[in-house]
């Protein structure tokens, strides 16, 4: 276990570091220029000139990362080149509705696509067709088509749900709920297609093990050897896939939250980047950095639970 946490540590350090990197240079040779985007087209060539000296922009890029960095490492991600509120206060503000909807779209492709898994797997034939064909569509499907189809059906058409926004929680649970079901179904259905895959996939070969043989002639309940030890054996694979799926769902968030206006950090991203606003995009990638590698520990330690032999290596 000690050597997982290290091993986890000295990677985690390694992968934030090349993540900060990157996007500071991919961000600075992207095209646009932050001073016009604050100025606009009608400032004159020394007003752009006197406001990029200002923000420290004709700086060397090494010499502005450097900068940067010792911020970090002291705390401080820096503020936003257009409204000067420090980073950490605007990501502060975001946060939640974007882990809310990644949360919350993990656990509708984990529990739609394990239901799937399992009863494809018990009934094959008809039922292992049809997980194959709901895998198909789903990793097939662009998520921002799905969405504007979502929103084209059930808001405009039938009303029954927003096209648009976020509310959170506390103000009103059953608007909360509403909010969420269009983005959820959005960003989840090619999980769903995944997950349901993978698991019958593992489901049908524990089904077809030996040691299921022996339970069943022992007399044991199905339902006891189905859902007591071949799915927890069977959620070996689909515990990484999670974990897989997870980290894949923040990128997805860029796109879905577009589509729905939804006020998380994947919509301020896009907007940081338009506006050639370094620190924001920085640190956006770094939180959702940190969001990969606590993912990355979380299905170490989880198959190391359903698998005791993984924890000896």
């Amino acid at each position: 276990m000690v050597r997982l946490l290290l091993r986890w540590l000295v990677t985690s350090v390694l992968l934030l570091f090349v993540v900060s990197a990157l996007t500071f240079v991919l961000i600075s040779f992207a095209p646009g220029d932050a001073a016009r985007a604050i100025l606009g087209a009608k400032g004159t060539s020394e007003q752009y000139a006197a406001l990029r000296q200002s923000l420290g922009l004709d700086d060397p890029l090494p010499v502005r990362y450097w900068e940067w960095l010792q911020g970090v490492l002291h705390g401080d991600f820096g503020a936003s080149i257009f409204s000067n509120q420090p980073v950490t206060e605007i990501i502060a503000s975001r946060i939640t509705p974007t882990l809310t909807l990644v949360i919350s779209s993990l656990l509708f492709s984990t529990v739609v696509g394990v239901a799937l898994g399992v009863a494809s797997a018990r009934r094959r034939g008809v039922g292992s067709r049809l997980t194959d064909i709901v895998s198909l569509l789903g990793i097939s499907i662009p998520n921002f088509w799905l969405g504007l189809v979502l929103v084209a059906v059930f808001a405009v058409k039938l009303g029954w749900l927003p096209a648009t926004g976020y509310v959170p929680f506390e103000a009103a649970p059953t608007d909360w709920f509403k909010s969420l079901v269009l983005p959820v179904v959005t960003l989840g259905i090619g999980g769903v297609a995944v997950i349901s895959k993978q698991t019958r996939d593992a489901m049908s070969a524990q089904l077809d093990a030996p040691y299921v043989a022996a339970m069943r002639a022992q007399g044991l309940p199905e339902r006891s050897i189905v859902f007591k030890h071949a799915l927890k054996n069977a959620a070996i694979p689909v515990t990484t896939v999670m974990g897989l799926m997870f980290v894949g769902l923040f990128s997805g968030t860029v796109l879905v939250e577009n589509v729905f206006a939804y006020p998380g950090l994947g919509l301020l991203v896009v907007r940081a980047t338009a506006q050639h606003d370094i620190p924001v995009v920085e640190g956006v990638a770094i939180t959702f950095a940190i969001f990969v590698v606590l993912a990355n520990l979380a299905v170490d330690l989880l198959y190391g639970w359903l698998n005791p032999k993984a924890r000896l290596t």
